[in-house]
């Protein structure tokens, strides 16, 4: 029990200690955070001894106040989940977020899924028939797909695919003429505009997850209760799924978890190459016009999940694997 009490207790000094460092990151940058709203603001013809009061209102931090007193009103803006309004969009930053969040949870979440069966389901054949040509070749592929970077393969896509080929879109969660709602229509247009970065984010990753998977089954094949079971007769079928791929798969749990806490960030290119409107366009977007309300939302939001999933994962998985447990975790 103190060990999760001690790992709970973590994630709100982590997650301030997250919340300082964006907040200075931010005012290293040239020019300042305000200085950006400044120019906008008195070419929007606000007198410039009201400006100062206006950045006030609009990003509940005084700009002549000292750097403490800033921090302290960026800190309870970020408890009370007012993060100020963005200045390119003129919206509020958690609106820009809330309606951005959800595409890009649905391109990583689905392709992590898909990457993380796939490779599995490799690895594990390829472990089975070790050293057989099946394997010296996927082993050889899946080098390749981890020298490769996702983003390369989006823009071989994009230009094929949709470009040349006009098979897919080439941008945007869904049709424009197509209205948002519980419709198949929707949801084709949403799948269809999804398919691309799904499809480069997933093959990305397969890379990696079968040659894990690979050598964790090579591992458990060796152990004693495998030959124990092939002594028994049991078939090779049930010795695969039972004993080798159950065992092989549990050491990849946590990497699973970490994994979409960092293809999270990991999709600020994709999006900006297929106009994905997710926290990464928005976040590029932020970071061309000078945004740095903006800019530093999709920071947090972004490092508050990777935080928020190792700390998911460090606690279940004791639950996930019996061999494991609170006890010798604290001995790491």
């Amino acid at each position: 029990m103190n060990y999760y009490l001690r790992r709970t207790a973590r994630i709100p000094l982590t997650v301030l200690a997250v919340i300082t460092l964006t907040f200075g990151l931010i005012r290293l940058l040239p020019g300042g955070p305000f200085t950006q709203l400044r120019i906008q603001l008195i070419r929007q013809g606000v007198p410039v001894e009201q400006v100062n009061a206006r950045i006030e209102a609009l990003q509940n931090i005084r700009p002549d106040a000292p750097l403490w007193q800033q921090y302290l009103d960026y800190l309870a803006g970020v408890v009370t989940l007012d993060l100020g309004e963005s200045i390119s969009l003129g919206q509020p930053v958690m609106d820009v977020i809330a309606r951005a969040l959800p595409w890009t949870v649905f391109l990583v979440v689905t392709s992590t899924v898909l990457m993380f069966v796939i490779g599995v389901l490799i690895g594990a054949v390829q472990a089975y028939w070790e050293g057989s040509r099946f394997d010296k070749t996927f082993s050889g592929a899946s080098i390749f797909l981890m020298a490769v970077p996702s983003f390369i393969f989006a823009v071989v896509f994009l230009f094929f695919l949709a470009y040349q080929w006009s098979l897919f879109p080439t941008g945007f969660a869904s049709a424009r003429g197509v209205e948002s709602g519980f419709t198949f229509e929707y949801f084709a247009s949403v799948v269809h505009h999804a398919t691309l970065p799904i499809l480069a984010f997933t093959i990305g990753g397969i890379g990696s997850t079968a040659l894990n998977m690979r050598g964790n089954s090579i591992q458990v094949l060796g152990e004693e209760y495998v030959e124990v079971a092939r002594l028994r007769g049991l078939s090779d079928g049930r010795i695969a799924t039972r004993y080798v791929a159950q065992n092989a798969i549990l050491p990849m749990y946590t990497g699973l978890l970490l994994l979409i806490g960092f293809r999270l960030g990991g999709t600020v290119v994709l999006e900006e190459i297929f106009s994905y409107p997710g926290l990464g366009y928005y976040l590029i977007s932020a970071l061309e016009a000078n945004d740095y309300p903006l800019m530093m939302g999709c920071f947090l939001v972004i490092t508050v999940t990777l935080v928020v999933a190792v700390y998911i994962a460090d606690l279940t998985y004791g639950f996930i694997d019996p061999r494991i447990s609170a006890g010798d975790a604290d001995g790491y």
